[in-house]
């Protein structure tokens, strides 16, 4: 048996395992196979005894090949710019995004085993770019073909056709022919440029006379585009329609979410409208599942902190806390932990507001108004799922905190968030909402505040020379004068930001039983601080200022995020 027909049997047998075809399918199709030298999937399809999202899945599974459903994909100006459309026809091949840092374009073709189609592609590219394929459904690429190569795909090319022609309304939410409409065009470039970018937030900002888009990038916003404000209305049809929202009811608040293949992979986005004076106020949060969760070992900890943070889930029972303002990784932090202990032996559950990152293995609920199920209700009920491991996105009241301890002092493992400035400021917020210091006391394994920070970017950064004053934020002796700190410049490479990306700082507090039996005493925070710093503890200020002495990021970068003034004391 030729290795070819080796690989079309084992496909062949995963159709049958998974119950997509039966055997005698399976030989009819290897028999048809014989009379015209066809993939199997594709002679399946035709028959009628799969249909091809099956097909491309199962295919993609077995070798180990990521898919694409180009139904669900937005395409990429710059990708799409490489690739002739003679070509693209002529090879059944569709380019999906580019990746400049990498020197990659992503194709979809349905046989990636197609050598020809791949020599041809790379002769084309002439070593620009290297070529990296994903599985896509035959009938779907031409589709594709036409409304990638078919219409304008670049934002200044709509913005410029949308200028000068007129807009069909009723079209927003058109099936196969959405693509002829310019706003359709623009929403998915917004959206795929806005990911291309790294952003985490798209704002659309009616104003009294203009539009204004903006994309928050390493925790800063960013205005990209303004347009006049007679379009905004097919703009957020086409955005609420995508959502699953209800285009009529523009006074009231309104929550939705899009689900799109961007950059070759899926992205999610939450949306939320909001009703001002000048229209409808429309923030897209963007939930990027490849580059929001990271594990432990990445989220930038030192050594200690890390191996204290280890120690800490390594207990049993009991309650680990992540602080910090909104917008500060606190979710990314939690998910890291849990993928760290996440495996076939724990039962882990969580409760979200509303569940940003599905994962395997993890048994993940919404709560909502929508669905009367609130964060108190809803661990009461997982209490009796048999968790090991309980997360709950925020403690926002007597009613959730009391059932959170009351699991973690039954045997289980919680994890949540709560709202304060630091690790110790969770202590008197939780005496706050209610919860009594003995309780406290003994059932808290750990907290952590953490922070986000812009690294400088590699390429641009300058020297930047000390005076007193930074050395005494710093933490230096006067005297010190060899070291050397950076700050940003800006250069092509940072869209002369002086930053790319950014990094969590965080300060790590491990509970035992000394600060167990100060808190029970109703010590002050003066008092817990400074047993805190007899055991090695580390503020957010300290680990800041070890960033810059690093040269991973700037004072000023540090100043921005965490509060130096008690380090002039």
């Amino acid at each position: 048996m030729t290795g070819a027909h080796k690989k079309h049997l084992r496909i062949g047998e995963i159709l049958v395992s998974k119950g997509v075809t039966t055997p005698d399918q399976i030989r009819i199709a290897l028999t048809e196979q014989k009379k015209i030298r066809e993939h199997l999937g594709k002679i399946l399809v035709r028959l009628g005894f799969a249909t091809e999202s099956i097909i491309r899945d199962v295919i993609g599974g077995v070798i180990g090949q990521e898919t694409v459903d180009l139904r669900m994909a937005v395409a990429d100006a710059e990708a799409v710019a490489m690739l002739p459309r003679d070509l693209a026809r002529r090879l059944r091949v569709v380019p999906l995004t580019y990746n400049k840092g990498r020197r990659e374009l992503t194709v979809a073709m349905s046989d990636i085993f197609d050598v020809v189609a791949l020599d041809q592609i790379n002769t084309h590219l002439a070593g620009t770019a290297d070529v990296v394929p994903v599985i896509a459904g035959e009938a779907d690429i031409d589709r594709a073909i036409d409304n990638f190569y078919g219409f304008v795909l670049s934002v200044d090319g709509i913005l410029n056709e949308i200028e000068t022609g007129e807009i069909d309304y009723q079209s927003m939410d058109a099936g196969s022919d959405e693509y002829s409409q310019p706003v359709v065009r623009l929403v998915n470039a917004l959206l795929t440029d806005a990911v291309k970018r790294g952003a985490s937030d798209i704002h659309f900002e009616p104003e009294e006379g203009f539009l204004r888009f903006r994309y928050r990038i390493d925790g800063v916003l960013r205005q990209i585009r303004s347009l006049h404000k007679n379009y905004w209305s097919a703009i957020a049809v086409r955005v609420k329609v995508m959502a699953g929202m209800d285009i009529a009811e523009m006074r009231a608040p309104q929550d939705g979410r899009i689900s799109l293949t961007l950059s070759g992979r899926r992205i999610d986005f939450r949306v939320s409208t909001l009703p001002t004076i000048h229209g409808e106020n429309i923030v897209l949060r963007v939930l990027d599942r490849q580059k929001g969760i990271v594990s432990l070992e990445e989220l930038g900890l030192r050594d200690d902190a890390l191996n204290t943070v280890k120690l800490m889930v390594s207990r049993p029972e009991g309650i680990i806390l992540v602080t910090g303002p909104t917008g500060s990784g606190k979710t990314t932090t939690l998910y890291s932990i849990l993928g760290y202990l996440n495996d076939e032996s724990v039962n882990i559950m969580t409760l979200e507001d509303p569940v940003e990152y599905p994962t395997t293995l993890i048994r993940q609920t919404s709560a909502s108004e929508t669905t009367r199920l609130d964060f108190a209700n809803g661990i009461r009920s997982m209490m009796r799922q048999d968790p090991d491991i309980i997360l709950v996105g925020e403690i926002r009241d007597e009613d959730t905190a009391s059932m959170a301890f009351r699991a973690a002092m039954t045997g289980h493992q919680v994890f949540s968030t709560l709202h304060t400035n630091s690790a110790l400021g969770a202590l008197p917020r939780l005496l706050d909402i209610g919860v009594k210091p003995d309780i406290i006391a003994g059932n808290i394994i750990g907290i952590m505040a953490q922070r986000l920070v812009r690294k400088l970017c590699p390429r641009c950064k300058v020297k930047s020379d000390l005076g007193d004053v930074e050395r005494h934020l710093l933490g230096l002796k006067i005297t010190d004068k060899q070291q050397v700190i950076y700050r940003a410049k800006g250069c092509e490479e940072c869209e002369n930001q002086g930053y790319s990306g950014r990094l969590a700082i965080l300060e790590v507090l491990q509970f035992d039983d000394d600060i167990d039996e100060l808190i029970a005493r109703r010590g002050t925070q003066r008092d817990l601080l400074r047993m805190a710093f007899s055991k090695g503890f580390r503020t957010l200020a300290d680990v800041g200022a070890y960033r810059v002495l690093d040269g991973t990021t700037s004072l000023e970068e540090i100043s921005r995020v965490v509060d130096l003034t008690n380090r002039l004391k």
